[in-house]
């Protein structure tokens, strides 16, 4: 048997529990209303966590990356002992109309197997659950814990207990967990998180302050009542030993962290807006690429040679992916084929104006969104959704321009801090801004980016990103055919081919106007008033067309015979 992402993408509601594998069962209600989100800081935005990164497969960072990290701390909390899941999601929501083409399914059952993101299984991770012998039941139904849209509900049980989670997926790749068995927390998966299930707290948490040195720790009474522990590491055996050891003490759970830069205690940042950052620059003369390797050094704990080195570790990541999708790439659950293909071989022929830098560039982002849309490693920048644009701007200006892979670390370095004014003042999930979220930030980033790398100087580059997220306010998300994949491609492109103009409109000192931070702060407003069919829902916009509904149906068909042949 095979089964794979193209299976959870194509049937309808009322078909899928005649073709899930073994006991998978899915039952649907409905009922609608407008989701709003706020922004809660309670970490700051590292450039690697929340902005460029993760490293994945699968066609949505907030959908395919969320899912499997939230996946991946529940089973942990069921110490990898999973017999049944009930997933419940809010029809008010995103995730009720695009769990399963979107890819939230496929994470959250690699997560369940313990996966990485960038596992090349993930497609046929519903076949692997089945063989697992876990039984998943997905539930439509009203939630009250929570109203973010993009709101997973988990009820896990195994022969020994039962417990439940609830997370959300706040935008390329990043999530928090907010409840555990009833009780409120806050985890982002970047901290070693240990919960000591006990029935009073006054001996345990004596004896932990004077054998382990933690970042946090919490008491949480309940029905399951638990202490929370933030920590840098784990608590060793012999100590976890000694607290099961007390008759208050019934189990000791570990969470592993799921993001690749941790949080600490009273973690700080030189600045947190680009106010800040221009009165932190006072004397210094830095590029935005210094001040983002000063804010990322600090804000992860780590030197500043490592900062330069993990971005260009992402950077090769990136070009791999053009390269492959360069040679052509085929899956069989996708609307479109490798039209860069045939981009490039009219661009060999020259019969496409508008000049050789902005033509390679619209060649490299289509490249990467089709590795994207067939399941290939590709790097969210800021999300999935929109991973071609920041990377194609940077690499193909620089193939145009000749310059080394410094440089081009340097350009993703200087995209990566405007991201993280944009992480930490409004959002990048589509479910929350629309896609002006999604590529209007890429394009935003990668107009500074490229500033950087052409010698231009710090105020010029947040002059292009000024003027590029303003080209992209209330930019709606109306994916066709229910895929991440168009008008995804197209939206890229011009979020690139943006970025082209805004950098050389800065480096030409046009005036942007609207300093970036009101820019920023204006998107976040925006996005809020974005009605909710226009915010990656699948129910408005071009979603609806009479030929977008057609693809769909094409594509169930599709889906049916493949299907039927496997």
């Amino acid at each position: 048997m095979l089964y794979s992402l193209v299976f959870f993408s194509t049937f309808s509601y009322n078909k899928v529990s005649n073709f899930y594998p073994g006991n998978l069962y899915l039952k649907i209600s409905s009922k609608f209303r407008r989701i709003s989100n706020l922004y809660s800081m309670s970490n700051y935005p590292s450039i690697f966590n929340d902005v460029v990164g993760p490293v994945m497969r699968g066609p949505s960072s907030s959908h395919c990356a969320a899912s499997l990290r939230i996946g991946r701390l529940c089973r942990d909390l069921m110490d990898g002992q999973i017999n049944h899941i009930l997933i419940e999601f809010d029809p008010n929501g995103s995730l009720a109309t695009t769990h399963s083409s979107q890819g939230s399914d496929m994470g959250l059952f690699g997560g369940f197997l313990g996966w990485e993101a960038f596992d090349e299984r993930l497609q046929a991770s519903a076949e692997h659950i089945d063989k697992a012998g876990i039984t998943v039941e997905i539930e439509i139904t009203p939630l009250t814990v929570s109203n973010h849209p993009n709101t997973y509900q988990l009820t896990l049980s195994s022969t020994v207990e039962c417990r439940r989670l609830v997370a959300i997926s706040t935008g390329g790749g990043m999530i928090e967990v907010i409840a555990i068995d009833g009780a409120a927390v806050s985890m982002a998966g970047d901290y070693f998180e240990t919960l000591i299930y006990c029935d009073t707290p006054a001996n345990v948490t004596a004896y932990l302050e004077k054998a382990f040195a933690f970042d946090s720790l919490e008491w949480h009474p309940g029905e399951h009542s638990f202490i929370e522990i933030k920590a840098q590491q784990f608590l060793p055996d012999d100590l976890c030993n000694t607290l099961l050891s007390l008759d208050e003490v019934h189990r000791i759970k570990k969470l592993a962290p799921v993001l690749p830069i941790l949080a600490r205690k009273n973690a700080t940042v030189p600045f947190i807006t680009c106010g800040e950052m221009l009165q932190y620059n006072q004397n210094k003369h830095l590029s935005l690429w210094e001040l983002a390797i000063d804010y990322e050094s600090e804000r992860g704990h780590i030197s500043k040679e490592a900062v330069f080195e993990k971005m260009r570790s992402i950077l090769r990541i990136m070009e791999n992916a053009i390269r492959l999708g360069l040679k052509g790439t085929h899956y069989h659950d996708r609307i479109l084929g490798s039209q860069s293909l045939q981009f490039k071989e009219q661009l060999e022929k020259k019969r496409l104006p508008g000049g050789d830098a902005n033509n390679t560039i619209i060649l490299y982002v289509s490249a990467i969104m089709e590795v994207k849309s067939s399941m290939g490693v590709i790097v969210a920048a800021p999300t999935a959704g929109s991973c071609g644009a920041l990377p194609g701007a940077i690499i193909g200006m620089a193939a145009s321009l000749g310059l080394t892979e410094d440089e081009k670390v340097k350009g993703l370095l200087a995209a990566g801090l405007i991201g993280v004014f944009i992480a930490a003042h409004a959002t990048f999930a589509a479910e929350v801004g629309g896609c002006m979220a999604e590529t209007g930030s890429g394009g935003g980033m990668a107009a500074a980016g490229i500033v950087t790398m052409a010698g231009g100087n710090l105020q010029q580059s947040l002059s292009a990103a000024s003027l590029a997220l303003q080209n992209s306010l209330g930019l709606i998300c109306d994916p066709i055919g229910n895929r991440v994949e168009a008008p995804c491609l197209n939206r890229n492109v011009m979020a690139a081919t943006n970025a082209v103009a805004c950098a050389n409109m800065a480096l030409s000192d046009y005036n942007a106007l609207i300093p970036l931070d009101e820019v920023i702060d204006t998107m976040k407003k925006v996005g809020d008033e974005i009605h909710h069919t226009l915010r990656c829902t699948n129910l408005g916009g071009l979603s609806v067309t009479p030929a977008a509904k057609n693809i769909e149906a094409s594509l169930q068909e599709k889906a049916s015979s493949f299907f039927k042949v496997c």
